[in-house]
């Protein structure tokens, strides 16, 4: 651990730690937050899903959004990665395929913000992962 030289250091890492606190707390209190689940399958991983996923997390505070972003296996559209799964509170989830960074900004901007449906989403082609259609 460095040593603490300055107030700015301190402050540094009560941030840090206050942080992980927070995502801690959001993780068990998700039912009334937009849940984000960036696929990060080797498919996903391999065409930009790990940069998707940084957008997200580097972006929504700024942006006003408040959500927990997770990571998942590979959703089966391998075609269309990277692929991000968005659930609202209160509505079902919408999977979006091909999501880069620039179309993140384009979600976030406009389904997040203000409900307007975007292009790229996919149908969805399962009730439960245990019931597939």
């Amino acid at each position: 651990m460095d040593k603490i030289k300055t107030l700015a250091d301190l402050k540094k890492i009560r941030d840090h730690v206050q942080a992980k606190i927070d995502l801690r707390e959001k993780s068990e209190n998700t039912e009334n937050m937009v849940q984000i689940k960036v696929a990060m399958g080797t498919c996903g991983i391999s065409v930009g899903s790990k940069e998707t996923m940084a957008w997200f997390l580097d972006h929504l505070e700024e942006n006003g959004i408040r959500a927990v972003v997770t990571q998942t296996g590979c959703m089966g559209y391998c075609s269309y990665e990277p692929t991000v799964e968005i659930t609202k509170p209160g509505k079902e989830p919408i999977v979006f395929g091909h999501v880069t960074p620039k179309k993140a900004e384009e979600i976030t901007q406009k389904y997040l913000k203000k409900d307007e449906l975007v292009e790229g989403i996919l149908p969805a082609n399962y009730d439960t992962i245990e019931g597939i259609k």
